[in-house]
């Protein structure tokens, strides 16, 4: 079944990012945002993780890290990761990439498409695209 959740402005992601998580419930953890530059995928993940309680001040993008590590408000870790500077997926596998995968913690993921071939099949694919107005409407299959 197609999904799709728009959010019409800054303003709304709030909202966007707690009626998504409601969707991923306990079912999907590991979750693929695949969009072009500049297309809110790090502010759609700050709105996700300050929907589960992330200190706010803990958030930034993962460029240069790959991986950053969260704590949600009940203790639990989250990841959050940026595939961008990843050139080979064996890259990816060194920072042992199937670790944080099979942890059973919820994997965010930017720039997925330079790891593709690594991604699990119940990965999330999730698109973002920017409306003509500014709205970014995420869509994925379920």
């Amino acid at each position: 079944m197609k999904r799709i959740l728009t959010i019409h402005s800054l303003e709304d992601i709030d909202r966007a990012a707690e009626e998504f998580l409601q969707f991923l419930g306990q079912s999907h953890k590991l979750v693929a945002f695949y969009a072009p530059m500049g297309a809110g995928k790090t502010t759609f993940t700050t709105a996700i993780c300050r929907a589960l309680g992330v200190d706010n001040d803990a958030v930034s993008s993962p460029t240069f890290s790959i991986v950053n590590e969260y704590r949600t408000a009940l203790g639990v870790p989250m990841y959050h990761f940026d595939f961008y500077r990843i050139s080979n997926p064996a890259e990816a596998l060194d920072i042992g990439l199937y670790d944080y995968l099979d942890s059973g913690c919820l994997c965010v993921m930017e720039w997925p498409e330079n790891i593709e071939a690594l991604l699990p099949e119940d990965t999330l694919r999730v698109e973002i695209s920017v409306g003509p107005d500014g709205s970014r409407t995420l869509s994925w299959e379920d």
